[in-house]
């Protein structure tokens, strides 16, 4: 048995990153919602669905671009410390867009 003592941290799936990205839109998407006073009638009850669909689809994304940023930043010929800000400010601006499609008609109007 060989042992390897490696001290970089272990490498985390693209499915893995997608879900914590959608888990931090759901979890985004919900504060924003519990804090809806009274929506508009005009609405339908079912107006939540749209948004919690697409800022955690918007979210998954946002994991995807992580991923990609920080496994193959080597190809893109960028240091480590230049991808992950780039995946922050991508993730970010990501999401931001995912909660106005999300909202645009209802909350955000």
């Amino acid at each position: 048995m060989e042992q390897t003592n490696s001290t970089s941290p272990p490498q985390v799936s693209l499915g893995k990153q997608m879900l914590i990205g959608a888990w931090v839109g759901l979890l985004l998407i919900s504060f924003f919602l519990m804090s809806a006073d009274e929506p508009n009638p005009a609405w339908g009850k079912l107006w939540p669905i749209r948004p919690l669909i697409i800022v955690t689809l918007a979210g998954a994304m946002a994991g995807v671009c992580n991923y990609l940023f920080l496994h193959y930043h080597h190809r893109f010929r960028m240091s480590k410390t230049v991808a992950v800000i780039l995946s922050v400010i991508v993730s970010l601006i990501g999401l931001w867009m995912g909660v106005v499609l999300g909202l645009d008609g209802t909350l955000w109007n």
